[in-house]
């Protein structure tokens, strides 16, 4: 097994990796409608832009993205590249309590540079009009709404990963594409009604990228994806180790 640095170090980068291109396409559906003939009138948002189109392209972004860590890095570190799934993991009995504090520092560090990296490539507009792809409740949506679907949105996510990434009884091969056709697909469904971010790190890189380069503060929503994705995730790993007990 490879020490604790070098897993930490490619949480890290699957980390960085998943919020560039994912958090990215994103704020680049923000720059593109802001800069069309035809303007959103209404500027609530990337569903009311392209409508299901719209969350569809940003949820195959992260998908191919987190396919891409999982085959690439997944041998090194198991590519969490999500606290909530790090945590599910530890509260399953299945990763060591010594270790959990290295992996989401890692992946906070990962997704906060990513967002810094993608301000630094597309400029300021990233920022000022695409908010680094930072997610927020739609208009309407209450904060218990909010953790709902991301509850459920994790849930689902972290039931894949149990059966086809930690479950040893998996065929082999098939976790990266799984996993991130199932991100696609929850990113597809209840992206217009919490930005479906499933993961901390993922809200975490954009929002202190947004603060520090002079965006809208978004700090007080920063709640949602850490309780909703946690408790999905941690009550999904821990019914799937009761359903499939011997």
């Amino acid at each position: 097994m490879a020490s604790l640095m070098k897993r930490s170090v490619a949480e890290l980068i699957g980390t960085f990796i998943l919020v560039f291109f994912g958090a990215g396409a994103a704020a680049v559906t923000l720059m593109i409608a802001h800069g069309s003939e035809t303007p959103n009138p209404f500027n609530v948002g990337i569903g009311a832009l392209g409508g299901l189109g719209d969350w569809l392209a940003i949820g195959l972004a992260f998908g191919i993205a987190i396919a891409a860590v999982i085959y690439a890095l997944g041998r090194v570190s198991g590519a969490h590249i999500n606290p909530a799934v790090t945590i599910a993991l530890w509260a399953a009995g299945m990763f060591p309590a010594r270790e959990v504090v290295p992996y989401i520092v890692a992946q906070l560090v990962g997704a906060a540079l990513a967002s810094f990296s993608f301000a630094a490539c597309a400029g300021m507009d990233a920022v000022t009009i695409g908010g680094l792809g930072a997610t927020t409740p739609f208009p309407g949506i209450t904060f218990s709404q909010a953790v709902l679907v991301e509850a459920i949105g994790t849930f689902l996510l972290m039931l894949a990963i149990m059966g086809v990434a930690v479950d040893k009884r998996a065929p082999p091969g098939f976790a990266g594409l799984v996993i991130g056709l199932t991100v696609a697909g929850v990113i597809t469904t209840t992206g217009n009604i919490a930005g479906s971010s499933l993961n901390p790190a993922r809200t975490f890189g954009p929002y202190l990228g947004d603060m520090v380069l002079g965006g809208t503060n978004l700090w007080g929503f920063f709640p949602i994806y850490v309780i909703g994705p946690i408790v999905g995730a941690v009550v999904a790993a821990l019914l799937y180790r009761w359903v499939t007990a011997d």
